[in-house]
């Protein structure tokens, strides 16, 4: 009986540490904005057909809004040069930049991808930009546009920009929402 009412008491103890911060500058929480609701669109399980040059292969790719609201989480489950493959993400949108950020990693590395970029409403893209280890295994710029066209359909291409500016496709997936 003591353990539980140390764990209730501990548990209060972390709620009402947590919500200081913000108790103490009249603050509430943040909640979720319109922008989340870009990335809210994307819940769901997707197909994915993965193009990497000449190279074709499947993945399945799985989205949930997570922390109030705030975070997209992802996971992508796939195979590259027959190899299995696996990556999850952390997407969100931080007001105080006014800018999309995301965080990456996956199996073929040990470094996180960290991105920011923007939205465009017009254009139904994502432009997102990074630094991550390159094919030669140095960092270079990395370049992500998630095309969106409908709420069923996504395209994302991968670009590495070279110190000149020019940017090379690395791969392109097809995403179709799984019904």
């Amino acid at each position: 009986m003591k353990s539980k009412t140390a764990s209730a008491l501990i548990g209060s103890l972390l709620l009402a540490l947590a919500m200081t911060p913000f108790a103490a500058l009249g603050q509430s929480p943040p909640t979720p904005g319109p922008e989340h609701e870009t990335l809210k669109k994307l819940e769901g399980t997707w197909n994915a057909k993965v193009k990497m040059g000449d190279s074709e292969s499947a993945g399945t790719a799985t989205y949930k809004m997570e922390c109030g609201g705030l975070w997209l989480v992802s996971e992508f489950r796939g195979e590259f040069f027959d190899q299995k493959f696996q990556g999850r993400g952390v997407d969100g949108y931080d007001p105080e930049k006014k800018k999309y950020v995301s965080v990456w990693v996956d199996s073929m590395s040990t470094r996180p991808l960290l991105l920011e970029g923007t939205y465009n409403k017009e254009k139904k893209t994502m432009t997102m930009m990074g630094e991550a280890p390159g094919p030669d295994g140095k960092l270079a710029k990395h370049k992500m546009v998630t095309h969106m066209p409908d709420d069923d359909h996504q395209t994302f291409t991968m670009y590495i920009v070279g110190a000149d500016g020019q940017e090379n496709k690395v791969m392109t997936i097809e995403y179709t929402r799984k019904k």
